[in-house]
């Protein structure tokens, strides 16, 4: 990171220290070791390795500290009077999902004037920020754990994924809210919490941090909906969210992201996911907005017979940027990872997708699988998909597919000869090609939604919404 960069970073932080960062959602000493490091070591650049398809000249414009709390709260509808930022109403938001209790954040700082909680049993649910309050505490459930320390040590992992994960440390220093969600041992919450993150303040005048922690007990089972959306008519902004789960032994997670930031927007974010021993996660992502977009996700397989699966569809169109970095570290015996991606890039658009498989000495039995496609659907359109194995063990069952080309010449002369015209062929073997993902969110009305979101991207959106 440039040393103008680095000293503006430091400044803001300081500026924005004086006038308040809440402790309760993050500590004063951990704010202060995440500027250090950064001071020290910097953000990723073009020059690394994992970095060099992701864009981050918009940094230069950016003003990292976050927006004013009132301006925020204004945005959210909390109170009347907005005068610095839109107000929102629910009509602005993604349609709801059955089943699931809704919890807006604008510009990072939960919105209740927007969210619908409902009680889940054994489901905890708090705002990081000490004066929200707790929104959800049911009888008998556990407290959440605290927001300021790792759930679990993760050394092993923290070194591999250190440098790819710097972002995170940007929300460490700048988030004002998130959100603690705590799922008590043998919790069945299959349909449950929904997360809708929205940024209304312009790169110029602030930086918007969601923050997410989730700890999963013993033999719990919950699905959880995050979006990352932006207010309607926005301009230029940055988005940088962070994402902690901790998966104890035998919890279960289905984690569905959708990412459809503004047009001018830039969106980065960073998970990082812990699995205990028989913990299953399964992560289905989807980006189809923003003008730049980069995720970063490293989950780490600490228990025996750990399974992760992760499933990403993206669609770049335009001069759209979607990039994306998924290391799973296999660190103990018997563990199942699953990597799938399809992505179709457009126009003059660049789709990446890096997928890193990690095996450790003592992990034994591993079996890992990883299947990534690309599309290229212009003549000036770019696709990169890069599959890497490193494996430090024997008795391991892993394998890997890569291609990027065109559409399959042999299935549109299929098409064309049962008589369809070679428009609406091409438009429906592009469907079926991100199907491959889409097709796995269990959730109907969900996947509906997805549906008719990644076909108002692709060209002749009307005729694709008619087969929906």
């Amino acid at each position: 990171m440039a040393s103008s960069l680095a000293t503006r970073i430091a400044e803001e932080h300081a500026a924005a220290s004086a006038a308040g960062l809440p402790e309760e959602v993050v500590s004063r000493e951990r704010r202060r070791n995440a500027i250090e490091t950064l001071e020290s070591e910097g953000l990723p650049t073009s020059r690394d390795e994992n970095w060099k398809y992701a864009n981050l000249r918009p940094l230069e414009k950016v003003r990292f500290a976050p927006p004013s709390t009132t301006a925020s709260i204004r945005a959210a509808g909390a109170v009347a009077g907005a005068a610095t930022a839109p107000k929102l109403t629910a009509a602005d938001l993604p349609e709801t999902v059955a089943g699931y209790a809704r919890y807006t954040f604008v510009d990072g700082l939960f919105a209740p004037a927007l969210s619908s909680p409902a009680k889940r049993i054994g489901v905890s649910v708090t705002p990081l920020r000490a004066a929200a309050g707790p929104v959800t505490r049911t009888e008998g459930s556990n407290p959440a754990p605290a927001t300021n320390v790792p759930l679990r040590p993760v050394a092993v992992g923290e070194v591999v994924a250190a440098k790819d994960a710097r972002f995170a440390l940007l929300n460490d220093a700048f988030a004002i809210d998130g959100v603690s969600i705590n799922v008590s041992a043998g919790t069945d919450c299959a349909t449950c919490i929904e997360l809708v993150f929205v940024a209304s303040v312009e790169s110029q005048n602030g930086s918007s941090y969601p923050r997410v922690e989730l700890y999963v007990e013993k033999d719990a089972r919950l699905g959880l909906i995050e979006r990352h959306v932006s207010a309607p008519g926005s301009g230029p902004q940055f988005v940088n969210a962070a994402v902690q789960v901790d998966l104890a032994r035998g919890a279960t997670v289905n984690h569905y992201r959708v990412e459809q930031s503004g047009a001018k927007a830039v969106w980065f974010d960073t998970l990082s996911a812990v699995l205990g021993q028989d913990a299953t996660y399964k992560l289905h992502g989807v980006s189809v907005g923003g003008q730049s977009s980069r995720s970063t996700v490293h989950v780490q397989l600490a228990g025996e017979r750990a399974s992760a699966a992760i499933s990403v569809a993206s669609l770049g169109d335009r001069q759209q940027i979607q990039d994306a970095f998924v290391l799973i570290e296999h660190a103990a015996p018997n563990t199942k990872s699953e990597q799938t991606f399809r992505g179709i890039s457009a126009g003059r658009a660049r789709v990446a997708f890096n997928g890193k498989v990690v095996v450790r000495k003592n992990a034994q039995g591993t079996d890992s699988q990883q299947s990534l496609r690309g599309l290229l659907a212009g003549p000036e359109a770019e696709i990169d998909v890069r599959p890497q194995l490193e494996i430090y063990t024997d008795d391991v069952r892993c394998a890997h597919g890569a291609t990027a080309g065109k559409l399959d010449d042999n299935m549109l002369f299929y098409l064309l000869s049962r008589g369809l015209d070679r428009a609406t062929a091409q438009r429906l073997l592009k469907w079926a090609f991100l199907e491959d993902v889409v097709a796995q969110i269990e959730v109907p009305e969900l996947r509906r939604q997805i549906e008719r979101a990644l076909a108002g991207q692709l060209p002749d959106a009307d005729a694709l919404k008619e087969l929906l």
